[in-house]
């Protein structure tokens, strides 16, 4: 295809300060690049960041209220979809990115290398921001976290700066409202996407107010923690349950094996009993989660089913809306 179309998503949520100067930042004339549009999502701002948006040229979808980054992130998805993007960017409001680097980002996807690209803060030593130690020690645990079940070494899994390929974000589905950027990795991942990661230089502390999603430290683990399993659960289930039964066996045989030692140390149970119980229940309990392991490898075999008979009729779609938009420009 030599006609591509790039849409630069930006979510945001109360970025008066910073929407217009990050829109009118975005470069227009990126070589293999025949047009750029820009898609806001207002998350129930209650200051003019939809109206700066807008006047500085965003198409603006608004939710009434606040939904949270993941559910902003899937409504600019549908939007530039329905403007048949063949590149989406996706970046913050708070100008914490520089578009210029828009065009590096995006150039393993001109290039073929990849489908997903994900901007790097950490994989170059010389480019990591100034950021609290605590931020820095999250942001490193959750991208060995990632990279361990993924099987690839990656450096950064939650920077909000990534480009997506057509055939990349037509096969999102994605359930958080809460954040979405470790979801899409493993989501992604699993599915056989082709993924790459661009170094960038970035600043590390916002100019104006604090982060929506990162403000609480604890509330951003727990949140993001229970995201990364419930995605590890549906896509690798026979694994994530054989682990849990795993560890139930284990936990049998101990009790089992300190009964055993009691009763050739002493001649009898009492008053130990309880330790058999104990041990039958875990043991029972490893085996039933190992078979619903096994039933769940079996429903996700038709979960893969369904995500490619999903992703085929949303690639039609997006042929229907690319073609609807270009007899627009024609008329």
């Amino acid at each position: 295809m030599t006609d591509l179309k790039l849409v630069v998503q930006i979510p945001a949520l109360n970025e008066e300060a910073t929407i217009a100067d990050v829109i009118r930042r975005i470069p227009r004339d990126i070589p293999g690049i025949t047009s750029t549009e820009v898609v806001v999502v207002d998350d129930g701002s209650t200051d003019r960041t939809g109206e700066l948006a807008r006047a500085a040229g965003a198409h603006v979808v608004r939710h009434e209220k606040p939904r949270g980054v993941g559910a902003a992130f899937k409504s600019g998805i549908e939007k530039s979809g329905s403007l048949g993007a063949d590149i989406i960017v996706t970046i913050d409001a708070d100008g914490q990115f520089n578009p210029a680097d828009i065009a590096q980002v995006i150039q393993p996807i001109l290039s073929g290398e990849a489908d997903f690209v994900t901007a790097s803060r950490f994989k170059d030593a010389a480019l990591i921001p100034e950021m609290p130690q605590a931020k820095k020690w999250g942001n490193d645990f959750m991208a060995r976290w990632i990279s361990r079940l993924i099987g690839k070494r990656f450096y950064d899994v939650s920077c909000g700066f990534r480009a997506y390929s057509r055939n990349a974000y037509l096969r999102l589905v994605l359930m958080g409202a809460f954040t979405y950027t470790h979801e899409t990795f493993l989501n992604l991942a699993f599915a056989g996407v082709s993924i790459a990661e661009v170094p960038v230089k970035v600043r590390g502390v916002r100019e104006f107010g604090q982060s929506r999603v990162a403000n609480s430290m604890f509330k951003y683990g727990t949140r993001t923690a229970s995201i990364i399993l419930r995605t590890y659960r549906d896509y690798r289930p026979l694994r994530f349950f054989s682990y849990i039964a795993g560890a139930g066996f284990l936990t049998g045989l101990a009790f089992g094996g300190f009964l055993l030692w009691w009763k050739l140390h002493s001649g009898g149970l009492f008053p130990h009993k309880w330790a058999g119980f104990a041990s039958a229940f875990f043991i029972g309990l490893s085996v039933f989660l190992f078979l619903v392991g096994v039933v769940a490898e079996m429903l996700d075999r038709m979960r893969n089913t369904q995500e490619e008979v999903i992703f085929r009729v949303r690639r039609m779609e997006h042929d229907l809306a690319r073609e609807r938009a270009e007899r627009a420009e024609r008329r």
